[in-house]
C-alpha cells in the first residue's frame, strides 16, 4: 500500500491527523486543561504560538508541548485580575508588574513579547503615559507589544471597559514617542477598520493578528471575507497574522481558506511567514 493511501485510510479511523497547513497562531490565552488545548491546535498543524495569560497559568506550559510557545506579558489588569477569569494575573494581585522585575524577565529569556496589553479594559488609551516604562523595555529589547483593540465579549471584568477606546487610532501617540517599537494590532481593530487601515498605512512597524474576527461564531463569513478583503486591497498582504483567541482553530483557519480572492502565496504569509518576520529577535 502507498503511503498516501495508507494515510487516507488511517484517517478515516482517526488514527491519523491529515491536516498538516504550517500555521503559527500569533494569539491565545491559559485554559483549565492545556494539555487539550495543545494538543487540538498541534492537531491543526500550529507549529508556534504567542501565549499569554496569569504568570502561573503561563509558567506551567513551559517545556512541555511539540508546539513552540512565545510567552507574554499581560497588563494592565483590571482589579488584578485576567479578563473573563478570577485568575490574578500575578500571584501578589497587582494591576501592573515591578518594571525592574519585567526586565529581569527579558534578560532571563522567560517573555518573549508584552502583552496582551490590556488598556481598554483598564479604561485608558494603549498610549496612556502609565504604560510608556513598558513600552520603553520593549523598545529596548527588541520585544514585540501586542494590543487589545475592538469589542469585548460579555463577563469580562473590566468595569472601565469603554468600546471608545478599542480604536488603533489611539496608538499613533505610542508610536510616535516610541518609533522602533513593535506592534501589533490585535482583533484587526475591527470595527474600527478604517483606523486600522489609517494606521498601518502610514506605520510600518504597525502589524495585525486577524483572531476573533477569524471566528464565524463571532464574525459571519461574509463579514469576515469583507474585512478581509478592505484589508488586502489596502496593501496589507505582508502585515497580517494568524490568531485564534482560543476559539475553534480549525474553523478559523477554514475560514482564511474560504477566501478565494486569496493566492496560495498570500494565505501563506498570513498563516506563519508574517508572523515569523514581525517576531523575529
Amino acid at each position: 500500500m502507498k503511503r498516501l493511501d495508507l494515510i487516507i485510510v488511517l484517517a478515516l479511523f482517526g488514527i491519523y491527523n491529515v491536516y498538516s497547513q504550517k500555521i503559527f497562531d500569533t494569539h491565545i490565552h491559559g485554559e483549565a486543561n492545556p494539555d487539550s488545548q495543545m494538543q487540538q491546535l498541534e492537531n491543526s498543524g500550529v507549529y508556534k504560538a504567542a501565549l499569554s495569560t496569569s504568570w502561573d497559568l503561563q509558567n506551567t506550559y513551559r517545556g512541555k508541548y511539540k508546539t513552540e510557545l512565545l510567552h507574554g506579558l499581560m497588563l494592565p489588569c483590571p482589579n488584578g485580575k485576567v479578563p473573563y477569569s478570577d485568575r490574578f494575573c500575578y500571584s501578589d494581585g497587582k494591576e501592573l508588574p515591578d518594571i525592574k522585575w519585567v526586565e529581569q524577565l527579558i534578560l532571563t529569556q522567560k517573555i518573549d513579547f508584552i502583552g496582551e496589553v490590556l488598556s481598554q479594559y483598564y479604561g485608558i488609551s494603549p498610549s496612556n503615559e502609565l504604560l510608556h516604562p513598558y513600552y520603553a523595555l520593549a523598545e529596548k529589547h527588541n520585544l514585540p507589544v501586542g494590543i487589545h483593540t475592538g469589542l469585548a465579549g460579555p463577563n469580562h471584568g473590566g468595569a472601565n471597559f469603554r468600546v471608545s477606546l478599542g480604536s488603533p487610532m489611539l496608538m499613533e501617540e505610542l508610536i510616535i514617542k516610541f518609533p522602533k517599537l513593535k506592534i501589533w494590532i490585535m482583533h484587526a481593530g475591527s470595527p474600527f477598520l478604517e483606523d486600522t487601515i489609517g494606521i498601518m498605512s502610514v506605520y510600518r512597524n504597525v502589524f495585525a493578528d486577524i483572531s476573533a474576527i477569524s471566528n464565524p461564531y463571532i464574525v459571519p463569513q461574509n463579514d469576515f471575507y469583507n474585512i478581509m478583503k478592505k484589508l488586502i486591497d489596502a496593501g496589507l498582504e505582508d502585515r497580517l497574522m494568524f490568531g485564534s483567541d482560543n476559539g475553534d482553530i480549525k474553523q478559523a483557519i477554514e475560514s482564511v481558506n474560504k477566501l478565494a480572492f486569496l493566492s496560495a502565496e498570500q494565505k501563506e504569509k498570513i498563516f506563519y511567514l508574517n508572523a515569523e518576520r514581525f517576531f523575529e529577535k
